[in-house]
């Protein structure tokens, strides 16, 4: 895992970093969302990975991923959610959150949108999301956990005659209650031994990079689905779609080198830095070379 990761990062060093994510998000769907069921643990190393690279390149590789999945996940539920391409995609987003790649709110969001509903498939999905995240959930959550089951125990009542068969539902408030009251034996199959070694692992890797930052994406389902008309306000430098904010002759002001002569140097530290594209290196190298705060501030009015 070491050695992809730092495979990957020399890729993002060397290449646009859109070209990167673009490659790097059809890769790991390719891998980890077919139409057919997927081993868990071949999705949890996959998604470790993009979880150190989003730790050690920078938050908009794992938002990049993040919105391409849950636009995914809405296509492919409206249409039906024929096969198991919903949870494929359902198991992805857990681990997002197993990984510390996104917060609690995100999947607290998706588990209300599933008990909203509340179809066999709803619960079903609701399980499957349960199983993979509940106890992370009542650990850094327990309020909302708790006005999740209320919601569900509700729905449940409702809902009464909708299915001949009851035992989904049964099974699925008998879950919610072993998790409230923190209860791992009255889940079958349970086993969080594999996502904490690989929680170890991720630790290992993204020690010297992320140190105390925290790196979380706090987004909720419905911002990342309208994020073509309020913009990616979670992603730093990312550009509203809306009406622009400045016109394309500021812009080419922007990209244009920095006044003066750059030492080699300097662009070479630019360089590790990650300051792969022209304004990033423009306005590295005219804070590097300035004589003061002031005389920077003039330089990046130019």
């Amino acid at each position: 895992m070491a050695s992809v990761s730092g495979q990957l990062e020399g890729l993002y060093m060397a290449h646009s970093r859109k070209d990167m994510n673009d490659t790097l998000t059809d890769a790991l769907l390719s891998a980890c969302a077919p139409d057919t069921a997927m081993p868990s643990r071949l999705v949890m190393e996959h998604v470790l990975l993009l979880s150190v690279l989003h730790h050690t390149v920078g938050v908009e590789v794992g938002a990049h991923f993040l919105e391409a999945v849950v636009r995914r996940f809405d296509a492919v539920y409206k249409n039906g959610g024929e096969g198991k391409e919903c949870e494929n995609l359902l198991t992805i987003v857990a681990h997002l959150y197993n990984f510390r790649v996104v917060q609690a709110c995100l999947v607290f969001d998706v588990l209300k949108k599933l008990i909203g509903t509340f179809t066999e498939k709803d619960i079903e999905l609701t399980l499957l999301m349960l199983k993979n995240v509940g106890f992370l959930l009542r650990r850094d959550d327990a309020l909302s956990l708790k006005e999740l089951i209320v919601e569900a125990q509700a729905k449940a009542s409702e809902a009464s005659g909708k299915f001949q068969d009851q035992t989904r539902v049964r099974f699925m408030l008998e879950t919610m209650l072993a998790l409230k009251n923190n209860d791992m034996r009255k889940i079958p199959g349970y086993d969080p031994e594999p996502v904490e070694k690989l929680r170890k692992l991720q630790r290992a890797l993204v020690q010297s990079a992320s140190s105390d930052t925290d790196t979380r994406l706090r987004i909720s389902w419905d911002g990342i689905l309208s994020a073509e008309q309020t913009g990616r306000w979670w992603i730093v430098g990312s550009a509203w779609s809306g009406a622009p904010m400045i016109d394309n002759s500021q812009q080419k002001v922007l990209e244009k080198q920095p006044s003066g002569t750059v030492s080699g140097k300097i662009l070479e530290l630019a360089r590790k830095q990650r300051m792969n594209t022209d304004v990033r290196r423009n306005i590295f190298c005219t804070v590097m070379t300035s004589e003061d705060f002031l005389d920077a501030f003039e330089k990046l009015l130019k």
